[in-house]
């Protein structure tokens, strides 16, 4: 795939996160455009989840700066980032394990319910409007993702690939311009892999979505990202498209191979 010369959505300009004597990054700057999927490589402990951690308010870098559309987000809480349009999946799944898919992916619908408890538990006039809006919201989701068949089942008995499926929902769910993917593809077999890509793809072409993906299976990077960024030891090493990373000599040594 080619780059896009679309506008910034989101800029990360010379991160510094220290934690004690420990340079989790060093001055990482890169943008994320409209419309495309940006992915980002390195080897375990690059800082890869670090910069999704200072993008959506978990961490507070030390320096540098976060935009997002010109706007500096980087002292923000992550409920607001989370309402500006940021939203991400975690590497360790965080769902609501007790309740059901369906019940997961409305709970992530709640930023943008307008109406509190009391009127929404009695169900009537404005609430229960408000109610079946949100529910059509995620009838779509449900079916993109093809998520009907465990739609009432309790998210801790599905198969991890499933609730992979459910995390990717929920973030869906909120209605993000630009979607944070922490390896979404962790732990699961070619077939998941294959369908979750898939799924990826669709969200980024229907939705006209920015995404961010971190990811380890390399033929998915090259196959479906426009551009990669590569990280070793907390410092970019190297960004391009798929074709010049792979031969970038930098990437090869420190991450892909000889």
């Amino acid at each position: 795939m080619t780059a896009k010369n679309n506008g910034v959505k989101l800029k990360v300009d010379d991160l510094h996160l220290n934690f004690g004597g420990v340079a989790a990054l060093s001055g990482v700057s890169f943008e994320v455009r409209e419309k495309e999927i940006l992915a980002i490589i390195g080897p375990n402990g690059a800082g890869k989840t670090c910069i999704l951690n200072c993008i959506t308010g978990f961490y507070r870098p030390q320096n540098g700066k976060v935009s997002l559309n010109g706007k500096d987000i980087t002292k923000l809480r992550p409920d607001k980032i989370v309402s500006l349009g940021i939203t991400r999946t975690f590497q360790n799944i965080e769902l609501f394990t007790g309740l059901t898919a369906l019940e997961n992916l409305m709970a992530g619908r709640h930023i943008h319910m307008k109406h509190g408890s009391i009127a929404g538990s009695l169900y009537f006039g404005k609430a229960r409007n408000e109610e079946i809006k949100h529910r059509e919201v995620v009838e779509e989701i449900i079916d993109l993702l093809e998520i009907e068949p465990i739609r009432k089942q309790l998210v801790g008995l599905l198969p991890y690939g499933q609730r992979k499926r459910v995390d990717l929902g929920r973030a869906l769910a909120l209605e993000p311009d630009i979607l944070l993917l922490d390896e979404p593809m962790a732990g699961m077999n070619v077939e998941e892999k294959e369908d979750m890509a898939r799924f990826i793809l669709d969200i980024h072409e229907l939705r006209e979505t920015s995404i961010v993906m971190i990811e380890h299976d390399m033929g998915v990077i090259m196959d479906i990202a426009d551009r990669i960024i590569v990280l070793d030891f907390g410092q970019k090493i190297a960004e391009g498209v798929p074709e010049e990373i792979k031969a970038d000599p930098k990437v090869i040594s420190a991450y892909l191979g000889s």
